[in-house]
């Protein structure tokens, strides 16, 4: 028997070096899939923006299509993908929205115009031409003239909470090293090596 802890202890280890690696552009980047009511799943290269026991912590728009398939199937997957290092990272579990504070805190934080960006952008839906959002970014440029920019309701971030974490570390022959942390069927947290 093993437990969270562990697994969140060793990942900010290989986060860490993955973060400090010259040839890693972006350490916090991984792929977040996620899958409509009827099962069809779709993928998307998202940041990691904060992770503890509690899971990991990403951000968008909840009317995009990732926010709308969250909100009727609230399950996902991470790939952490670190080519360099021939590492890689899963992790699958349940998603849940963060706190109005924790989103606000954040929100705050970020540049200015990528805030004013979450107010122009209908994410996900057709664009008729780039003028159209230039037109959009302008109003709300206007609209925020000389205060702060507050957090659209339909923006916030999305906790996934881990049920398995696996690390995998490449070997010559492909002959990898593959360690599983997961939830049992009782609740407890189990590790096993598993065959590359």
């Amino acid at each position: 028997m093993t437990d969270l802890a562990e697994a969140f202890k060793r990942f900010k280890e290989w986060f860490d070096v993955a973060d400090a690696h010259e040839q890693v552009l972006e350490a916090n980047a991984m792929t977040l899939a996620t899958a409509r009511e009827d099962g069809r799943p779709a993928a998307r290269t998202v940041l990691l923006k904060g992770f503890d026991q509690q899971g990991f912590v990403f951000y968008t728009n909840t009317t995009s299509r990732k926010g709308e398939q969250l909100t009727v199937n609230p399950q996902a997957a991470l790939v952490f993908h670190w080519a360099p290092l021939a590492r890689q990272i899963l992790v699958e579990g349940d998603v849940a929205t963060v706190s109005d504070q924790e989103a606000d805190a954040y929100f705050a934080s970020r540049p200015r115009l990528s805030q004013l960006g979450a107010w122009a952008s209908l994410q996900s839906q057709v664009l008729p031409s780039r003028e159209d959002f230039d037109t959009r970014l302008a109003h709300y440029e206007s609209v925020y003239e000389g205060r702060d920019v507050e957090r659209p309701p339909h923006w916030t971030g999305y906790r996934l909470a881990p049920r398995m974490i696996e690390f995998w570390q490449g070997r010559e022959g492909r002959l990898h090293d593959r360690d599983r942390y997961f939830l049992d069927e009782s609740g407890q947290w189990q590790w096993a090596t598993i065959y590359p």
